[in-house]
Order: C-alpha cells, then sequence, then structure tokens
C-alpha cells in the first residue's frame, strides 16, 4: 500500500512539473505575441518538448508570416495608389491649366485668327480634359459593379468608321491615315453598342497617343487585330498594358488617364470577349476577340 501512495505521489509531483511547465511555456509564448504586436518582426520560440505545443507555435509562425506578407502587399499597393492618384490629378491638372491660359490669350489677343487658334486650342485641353473624366467615371462604374449591358446586334464596321472619322483632325495633324483591312464588310455581332465604341475609341486614341506612324485595324473571323509601332522610349508592357493606371515610361502626356486599356479589356471580358497585347519588335499588337456573333 505504502508503495502505491509513493507511485501515486510521484505521478502528481510530474503531472505538477508538467502543468507548471506548460503554463510557463503559455506565458512566454503570451509575451512574445505581445511584443509582436507592439510592431516586433520576431519568430516565436518555444523550448518545449511538447508536440502539440511545438505544432501551435509552427502555426502561429506561419499565421504571423502570411500576416506580415499581407501586410506588406497591402502597404504597397497603398503607396501605389496615393501615387497613382497623385499622378491623375496631375493629368487632369494640366489639360485644365493649359485651357485656362489659352482662353486668357484670347482674351488678351486682338488678331482675330489667332484668337481663334488659342479658343481652338483651348477647347481641345477641355476635351482632353473631359475623355478623362468620363473614363474615371466609367472606371468607377466597372469596378463598383454598376455597369449593365445593353445588348443588340450591331454591324461591325460602319461603328468602327464612325470612331475613326471622329479621330479625322488627329489624324490629318500627324499626317497619317488608318488602313482597315475586313475579310467581312458585313460582319454583325450581339454586343452593347457603346461599349464597343468606347472599346474602338480606347484603341484609337492609344494609337495616336502612344504610337509613331499609322494604324492598321484588320478583322480576321472574331478578332480585330489594331497594329501601330510605337518608339523605342515609350514601348510597354504586354504584361502590364491593361492594368489600371498603367503608363509606359515615357508615355505620361496630355490626354491619357492610364485607364483607357483597363477600361477596353473590362469592357470587352463583360460582353464575352477578351483582349491581349503582343510586342513585336517595335510593332504594338491588341488582339481584340468579340466574345458574340
Amino acid at each position: 500500500m505504502a508503495a502505491a501512495f509513493v507511485v501515486l505521489g510521484s505521478i502528481c509531483i510530474l503531472l505538477l512539473l508538467q502543468y507548471i511547465r506548460t503554463i510557463l511555456t503559455i506565458r512566454f509564448l503570451c509575451m512574445q505575441l505581445k511584443e509582436i504586436e507592439c510592431g516586433s518582426h520576431m519568430e516565436l520560440g518555444l523550448q518545449s518538448r511538447q508536440k502539440d505545443i511545438l505544432a501551435l507555435g509552427r502555426q502561429l509562425n506561419d499565421l504571423q508570416l502570411k500576416w506580415f506578407q499581407s501586410q506588406m502587399q497591402y502597404e504597397k499597393a497603398e503607396k501605389k495608389l496615393k501615387q497613382n492618384i497623385t499622378c491623375l490629378a496631375h493629368d487632369i491638372r494640366t489639360p485644365l491649366t493649359g485651357a485656362a491660359g489659352y482662353v486668357q490669350l484670347a482674351r488678351e489677343c486682338t488678331d482675330p485668327e489667332r484668337r481663334e487658334r488659342y479658343l481652338q486650342t483651348a477647347d481641345d485641353r477641355l476635351k482632353e480634359l473631359g475623355d478623362m473624366l468620363e473614363e474615371l467615371f466609367l472606371y468607377t462604374k466597372l469596378t463598383g459593379g454598376e455597369y449593365e449591358l445593353n445588348l443588340s446586334e450591331i454591324q461591325v464596321l460602319p461603328l468602327l468608321s464612325g470612331c475613326l472619322v471622329g479621330f479625322y483632325r488627329q489624324f490629318e495633324e500627324k499626317g497619317i491615315a488608318p488602313e482597315v483591312e475586313f475579310e467581312s464588310e458585313s460582319l454583325r455581332v450581339w454586343a452593347d453598342e457603346e461599349c464597343l465604341r468606347r472599346i474602338f475609341h480606347n484603341l484609337i486614341q492609344n494609337a495616336l497617343l502612344h504610337g509613331r506612324g499609322g494604324i492598321v485595324i484588320r478583322q480576321k473571323d472574331r478578332s480585330l487585330i489594331f497594329e501601330n509601332l510605337v518608339s523605342e522610349t515609350s514601348k510597354p508592357d504586354p504584361e502590364q498594358i491593361f492594368d489600371r493606371f498603367y503608363k509606359a515610361d515615357s508615355a505620361r502626356r496630355k490626354g491619357s488617364s492610364g485607364l483607357g486599356m483597363f477600361i477596353v479589356k473590362e469592357l470587352a471580358v463583360k460582353m464575352g470577349g477578351s483582349v491581349e497585347a503582343e510586342l513585336e519588335g517595335e510593332k504594338l499588337r491588341i488582339i481584340f476577340e468579340i466574345g458574340r456573333l
């Protein structure tokens, strides 16, 4: 009987010691967690032989690593967003300031011909501003899930031709003419007319703003292929060209919000289509596949 009490007492002492070790380990763990909460990037360290405690420590370290990574991504995204907003504010202010300057010159000018030229330039700057604000408004609708499609049967070539005519003066100023090649001039698709018009407008505008030379538009099956040359200093990255606010390094110029190609992709996908970019030497190729025939 005495031996049994000794064995039982030994077991109780061992259990008590194990309990004390566990409590101390948990307290040590809590202290480290408090340090991490205060901003420390330390890794949790546990001096224990208990498998469950060690497993808990490993899981907490894994969670901590994932939290740090997500925090870094969030801070990086927030920094990029602030930079994009700053750049966008600058892009919006530039044509507005330019328009105000030309209006002031027109007021002070006594030569009717020069006054008309100043007013025309001011009007151009305001149109650039209007395009950027329209793109920004469309961007908020697309990202907010508020954009609804109004699908109907549309003949592609007349709609594309109308968009090209809208850029007649810009083509004339650059001394170029677009080349249009259609396998089927009667091609019809089931799409949203405003979406399709905006896609064409943005693709043509992108070629005029950031390209050099003419623009070639070819239709093949369900695809429309927009090709133009780009300069060595403003070659876009095909992997990033459809990202929001993306601009090639030297392409931060008037009339561009950095949202045009992002909007192209969003609208194409909404209509069941797709769009991708290829860069071959100095030739940029945008392949827009219309979703529904």
